[in-house]
């Protein structure tokens, strides 16, 4: 009876051992590789999994998310021969667990030793200039020569990204010293074009001013012109106006008195205002005979009248 518990109790235990070890919970975005008797006998995924604990077991697991993985700092040299010092990134995610099990000891190590290969080729082939401008064509680059690499070791290369890249001390000194001189150089090439452009400006200016000035005293001296010779205009209009007027009033016997009278007074007194002005005086030999010189007045006053009327008629 008590063998026979105690055998009850070795089974009991035996099928729990087998239970236990024969369930394998694989989580999400996990894949497990499974052995049976030492061959690959399958790929567990995400879920309960039932084995047989004393002929299988999980020789590998994998993360199927994506990894990212630090590939050491190297030293390359470019094609000027310059030694700098590139690190980065290398981001890889598992989409063949078998091939990443047994197509490589450690696929892991094996792609960041080819990354660093392929980036010290590719760095070989380009001046320091070029490593420092085109990074995004080195990354290119070891993604594309990684990926053809990785199908054989069940990965996949999402991206490769240099995370620095450091010149040698006397090459960055120099690189400052090149950038000082090009900001000294665009400055300098800016305050002239600023000195030139300013200097264009000033001309401009002065000549638009003076275009001006002209403009304005042309304006002037053509109004000035216009209006005296309105003024003339004006006064002939009045002096024929009061010409016509004296000319009509002439046509009466008391109005001629008149005009004689006031042609006598008129000669006196411009003879008196020159014998005031001069001690020396021409005087005319007819001098004292006042109405000859009214006679002559009127006579010319006549003529002027008669051509004016014909001139009317005509």
């Amino acid at each position: 009876m008590g063998a026979g518990i105690v055998i009850l109790v070795v089974l009991a235990f035996i099928a729990l051992f087998v239970v236990v070890k024969g369930i394998r919970v694989v989580p999400q975005q996990h894949a497990f590789v499974l052995e049976r008797l030492g061959r690959f006998h399958g790929v567990l995924g995400p879920g309960l999994n039932i084995i047989f604990p004393l002929i299988d077991r999980v020789a590998y697991r994998f993360d199927l998310r994506e990894t990212p993985i630090d590939v050491q700092k190297q030293v390359c040299i470019t094609k000027d021969n310059t030694q700098i010092a590139i690190d980065g990134v290398l981001y890889l995610q598992i989409t063949d667990p078998k091939a990443a099990a047994y197509g490589t000891t450690n696929p892991t190590m094996s792609m960041i030793q080819l990354a660093q290969t392929i980036l010290r080729a590719d760095v070989g082939k380009r001046a320091l200039d070029e490593v420092l401008s085109q990074r995004a064509e080195l990354n290119a680059t070891v993604v594309q020569e990684l990926d053809r690499a990785a199908v054989t070791w069940g990965l996949k290369v999402l991206r490769y990204e240099i995370r620095d890249i450091t010149p040698p001390a006397d090459v960055i000194r120099a690189m400052e010293l090149q950038i000082t001189a090009e900001r000294e150089k665009r400055a300098t090439i800016a305050t002239s074009e600023g000195a030139k452009q300013q200097a264009i400006n000033i001309s401009e200016g002065e000549r638009q001013q003076a275009i001006n000035r002209a403009d304005g005293a042309q304006q002037a001296q053509v109004l000035r012109a216009q209006g005296e010779a309105q003024a003339i205009l004006l006064v002939a209009k009045a002096t024929a106006e009061s010409l016509r007027v004296v000319g009509d009033s002439l046509k009466d016997e008391s109005a001629r008195q008149a005009m004689a009278m006031r042609v006598a007074e008129s000669f006196i007194a411009q003879w008196g205002a020159i014998a005031k002005e001069s001690n020396v005086m021409i005087v005319p030999a007819d001098m004292g005979d006042l109405s000859r010189v009214v006679g002559t007045a009127f006579r010319m006053a006549e003529g002027i009248k008669a051509s004016a009327d014909r001139r009317a008629t005509g």
